[in-house]
């Protein structure tokens, strides 16, 4: 394959796909690791069906209850097309896993060695596409009231340790509608819900809240949701009514609710910190 040819053959699925871009309610769902496809250019990466099917290449489960949710929602869904292992649509592109040469140990042999060109050849191709499509379906809404929410799952167990939380809200600085609807669901008595549990969102391994949600002032929240929850469409369906349910209870208060106090501006692409980077373990 040299530099030229491109990366998707004309009858591969784009990078990413729009669900309900009408929607006229006023959230707006994305799914930032919606697929575990890889380019036929791309020779699976040189890893096996196993590990492309695992949570290492994808979030299991999550673009089940994205589109289920869009659908009880009335809300317009961007979903990615290809694997994170090709580009991880929510890393910042100066993150090491932005295109990880290693995720939970596995080596993936396809992200070694990769040149410059290389890596902006995937950008061009997979990332861009991904949240320009994003930023043109919050444009298109700019009149219109919006709340972002950002659907993943999660391994159940991670380094031998169970993690007991059935699902988990997170934020980043605005927390309006992660805290209203961490209260809503964790009335529930079936099920434990973690506050910035297993992750909190973060400037260096998060980039879509940051940017599309807070970076635009818009309440928004990462929602993740564990694996073995969510193993078929009936029971993704039924995390979706849930937080349907959740959503529809909080919505008008978060509306009205004022935005936190701006903090330092932050430029998109970039990601500095005053301490090594610590990988994050893959959910």
């Amino acid at each position: 394959m040299t530099t030229s040819t491109p990366l998707l053959d004309p009858s591969e699925p784009p990078a990413c796909e729009i669900v309900n871009a009408g929607g006229t309610g006023s959230a707006v769902l994305v799914c930032d690791h919606a697929s575990n496809r890889v380019p036929r250019c791309m020779d699976d990466l040189g890893l096996n069906a196993q590990q492309l099917a695992d949570h290492i290449s994808w979030d299991p489960g999550a673009a089940d209850v994205a589109r289920a949710l869009a659908g009880l929602l009335d809300a317009p869904l961007v979903l990615s097309g290809y694997s994170r292992l090709v580009i991880d649509c929510n890393r910042p592109l100066q993150s090491p896993e932005s295109i990880a040469e290693q995720s939970a140990g596995v080596p993936v042999p396809g992200n070694r060695n990769l040149s410059a060109q290389d890596r902006e050849r995937r950008i061009a191709t997979f990332f861009q596409p991904y949240h320009q499509a994003i930023e043109q379906l919050l444009d298109a809404r700019r009149r219109q009231p919006t709340l972002l929410l950002s659907i993943h799952s999660f391994a159940a167990v991670l380094n031998g340790q169970h993690r007991p939380w059935h699902m988990g809200v997170a934020y980043r600085h605005d927390h309006r509608l992660a805290q209203r609807l961490h209260e809503v669901l964790r009335e529930r008595s079936d099920i434990n819900v973690g506050y910035n549990q297993p992750y909190p969102i973060e400037d260096a391994f998060d980039y879509t809240i940051p940017v599309h949600g807070e970076g635009r002032g818009l309440a928004s929240a990462m929602i993740e949701i564990r694996q073995d929850e969510i193993q078929s469409p009936a029971t993704a369906a039924t995390w979706a009514t849930r937080l349907a349910h959740a959503f529809r209870t909080v919505e008008a208060g978060v509306r009205m609710a004022p935005p936190p106090q701006p903090a330092a501006s932050r430029e998109r692409n970039l990601v500095t910190s005053p301490t090594p980077f610590i990988p994050r373990d893959i959910s």
